[in-house]
Formats: structure tokens, C-alpha cells, sequence
């Protein structure tokens, strides 16, 4: 996987999780992260964006919990993989909703 593209912009109205999470998710409608890609550990994404390791957190447990992503446990590591049926599935509503 190459280097992620998000960033957060502070004085948006969205919360920095919700930016992290909505950009994640649209790099998988678009299919530039796919199936089996490793996303950062929640501590170097936090690291990166300089913002708090439970904000990333929450951005990937949401996506989690919309299907985007999988977790596994390795070695106390825990890697959120890109799960692939779910993001054909965004991506689908993605172009519903963006090529009216």
C-alpha cells in the first residue's frame, strides 16, 4: 500500500474521526486501498495526523462496524484489512449518489 492521503482540517465542522473515517472510506469506494491492504496501526495514523490514538480508533471501529474493514490480531498488533464485498458496495452507492 502507498503512503495514505488524509489530512484533517481543524476548523471544519466535522469531527477530526469523522474526517479520518469519510476519507478512508472514500479511498476504498474508489478502490485505491484494496482488499487485503494494510492500513496504518492506529498509532502511526495518529502520529501522523497529530491527533490522538483513541480518534483514530474510533474511525476505524467505525468502519468496522459499516463493513469497510476487518481486524486481526497479530503479536499485539492489531491490522485492519480492507474488506472487499463491502467496499464493491460503497462504491456502487458512492456513484449513486455522486452521478445523479
Amino acid at each position: 500500500m502507498n503512503e495514505l492521503l488524509v489530512t484533517i482540517d481543524l476548523s471544519a465542522p466535522e469531527p477530526p474521526y469523522e474526517q479520518v473515517r469519510a476519507q478512508l472510506a472514500g479511498l476504498i469506494g474508489r478502490g485505491s486501498l484494496a482488499e487485503g491492504d494494510r492500513l496504518p496501526t492506529v498509532r502511526a495514523l495518529a502520529a501522523d495526523l497529530g491527533l490522538a490514538v483513541n480518534t483514530v480508533a474510533r474511525a476505524y471501529k467505525e468502519l468496522e462496524a459499516e463493513g469497510l474493514v476487518t481486524t486481526r490480531r497479530e503479536a499485539q498488533t492489531i491490522f485492519y484489512r480492507i474488506a472487499n464485498e463491502n467496499a464493491q458496495r460503497l462504491l456502487i452507492l458512492l456513484k449513486d449518489i455522486y452521478c445523479r
